[in-house]
């Protein structure tokens, strides 16, 4: 069992590497992060990088969301096409956060059993800790679906002449 919320996926597309590559290109902004502009009209689905057979891609969002999946991939290529290798997860500053509170959780528990018998209260902040890994799970995977959504569309988009 995870602790963290993982997933991975192989698809296979009829476009070779670097059609693949050029789609990716085409739908990803390299972010630089001291640009202030604000360049809503651009045709971007995805803030990342791609580097020929690697990418690590995000969704392009309006307002913070700690539980976006950040996407890696890698592609291969095959006679007639090219197979790509994706795992979502947690960015790991999510990750960070959850390790974080799940440990000052457990810790505060401990301290209710062992130095004041405080089961009722122990409980509670193990129930606080679970409920955060579960809040983390269920939010992951909505947006892994939306996520997942949107990359598959980009993937069947024809080529523009």
């Amino acid at each position: 069992m995870r602790i963290f919320p993982k997933y991975s996926e192989v698809l296979v597309s009829a476009c070779s590497n670097e059609e693949v590559e050029r789609k990716l290109l085409a739908v990803t902004k390299r972010v630089n992060y001291l640009d202030r502009s604000n360049a809503a009209n651009e045709p971007y689905l995805f803030n990342g990088q791609v580097n020929g057979d690697r990418f690590y891609l995000s969704l392009i969002i309006n307002k913070a969301d700690s539980f976006l999946p950040l996407i890696r991939g890698r592609v291969e290529p095959l006679k007639t096409g090219s197979i790509l290798y994706l795992s979502y997860s947690l960015f790991p500053s999510s990750m960070f956060f959850l390790a974080f509170w799940g440990l000052v959780t457990l810790g505060a528990a401990l301290l209710f059993i062992i130095m004041e018998q405080e089961w009722l209260y122990a409980a509670a902040c193990l129930a606080a800790g679970a409920g955060n890994f579960a809040f983390a799970w269920s939010y992951f995977k909505r947006k892994l679906k939306q996520s997942q959504q949107i990359f598959h569309q980009m993937l069947s988009l024809q080529e523009k002449d």
